[in-house]
């Protein structure tokens, strides 16, 4: 089976590496002379450096020949999903999709699937990859449990199916919306959790910071549709544990340089890569007020990325709410 996967970041690139194991890949990226480095280099040295590509993995910066595939995998960041779709539907329409980017578009809040479907059609073959699982350690072929989630069960099994590896392994949910949300919102959590370790203030308090995100991320699922039961496994959980606790989380990376006095422009330019939570906090605390579902670590980690409150006032904040009912 011959698979496209449209970016050439950290994920992209390591996904690509993952179903090279046993599909015919090609990877496209927009950028010519990424392209060119990859080729040159025999590795992604910008994101994945040290980890070699497979020589039957094919690059390409034409999105036309890329759409020749059994499946388009769309790996940008978030902003790029909506024009990857809208050039996808012109150049192999009715081709199943795939997407594994995470978080709110802005200015709109809406989720991934919500923007595909207004690009391709609500009837659409499409569905969500996610769940935890950094780039660096699927790249190197270390084990892995993601989601697959459509609307469609069906159509999550039959990739499900196609796709599973002994590396990474697949789960079929037909939860689309709660996927995302769990997807997005944890970027939001991880930041809290950032600050929170930044500022020494242990394990405890982390555990209290995941668990209640846990329940801010259930509440908002629950409100857009989505299922209780899938914020309890990969693309919930999962993934927020991962994400709060793990070094390679850019996200977490964000809040523990804010907890040292960093400004958010330094610390976007020191990553050098996308860190969704940052332009996710400020539609999850919108779309949570639109709906009325009351999410403090949200609103706090919003504060602390928009100026209005510094990092150490923010957890002075939420410490000083009153008591509730668990």
């Amino acid at each position: 089976m011959r698979i496209a996967v449209f970016g050439a970041g950290a994920w992209g690139t390591a996904l690509a590496l993952a179903f090279s194991r046993g599909h015919e890949i090609v990877l496209w990226s927009r950028e010519s002379d990424e392209i060119s480095a990859m080729r040159a280099d025999g590795e992604n040295r910008r994101y994945l450096p040290g980890i070699p590509l497979p020589a039957a993995l094919q690059l390409t910066d034409s999105i036309q020949e890329a759409a020749r595939a059994d499946l388009h995998l769309v790996v940008t960041p978030l902003a790029g999903l909506r024009g990857t779709a809208r050039a996808l539907k012109a150049a192999a329409p009715g081709t199943p999709l795939l997407w594994a980017c995470k978080g709110l578009e802005a200015g709109t809040a809406k989720l991934p699937h919500q923007i595909v479907a207004e690009e391709l059609g609500e009837d659409a073959p499409y569905g969500v990859l996610t769940g935890p699982s950094f780039a660096a350690e699927v790249a190197q072929g270390l084990p892995a449990a993601v989601t697959i989630a459509a609307h469609d069960i069906e159509f999550a099994r039959h990739w499900v199916q196609a796709l599973h590896d002994n590396r990474l392994r697949l789960y079929a949910n037909d939860d689309l919306v709660g996927a995302e949300v769990g997807g997005a919102v944890k970027n939001v959590m991880a930041i809290a959790a950032g600050v929170a370790d930044g500022m020494g203030f242990g394990l405890n308090a982390r555990a209290a910071l995941i668990t209640r995100g846990l329940a801010e991320i259930t509440r908002l699922g629950l409100a857009l549709g989505g299922k209780r039961d899938t914020f309890m496994g990969l693309a919930g959980l999962g993934d927020l544990v991962l994400t709060c606790t793990g070094d390679l989380s850019r996200n977490r990376r964000v809040g523990l340089l804010l907890a040292e006095g960093k400004t958010l422009p330094d610390i976007l330019v020191a990553l050098g890569h996308v860190a969704e939570g940052v332009s996710t906090t400020r539609e999850v605390a919108a779309l949570a007020a639109r709906l009325g579902v009351e999410m403090p670590i949200t609103s706090a980690v919003d504060g602390v990325l928009s100026g209005t409150v510094s990092a150490r006032d923010a957890v002075e904040q939420l410490l000083a709410r009153d008591p509730k009912q668990e």
